[in-house]
């Protein structure tokens, strides 16, 4: 890669990832810099802003390079949220979801959620 494309593909990363701020103060109202909670929704919000970038660019590079169908790719993030989706339910005794929301199923999920923090 050349250098000047480095320079503005990390320019354009480092722009995208200021957003981070706006979302920690949609999720926790406006606090100080120095706040933990806010450094680490910030941390985690930052993470999650440039993963949605790379997979969504790497998607798009598949597709145009002919490296995978749209239908493939459809079926590919099916099994892999239906995967996921099971290996939360496993994770979290007593939990499941539907289309309409989370569901907890009693004694199993009181249990679980012992195991929260306060």
């Amino acid at each position: 890669m050349s250098r000047a494309l480095s320079d503005r593909r990390n320019a354009a990363l480092n722009k995208l990832a200021k957003w981070r701020t706006v979302f920690a103060s949609w999720q926790l109202g406006t606090r100080s810099d120095t706040d933990p909670e806010c450094k680490a929704v910030k941390d985690h919000r930052e993470a999650t802003i440039l993963l949605r970038a790379e997979v969504t660019a790497l998607t798009g590079l598949m597709l145009r390079k002919g490296l995978a169908t749209q239908e493939e790719l459809q079926e590919a993030i099916l099994e892999e949220a239906t995967a996921l989706d099971q290996a939360y339910e496993r994770r979290f005794p007593g939990f499941s979801t539907s289309e309409s929301g989370v569901h907890m199923k009693m004694p199993e999920a009181a249990e679980t959620m012992r195991r929260f923090p306060k």
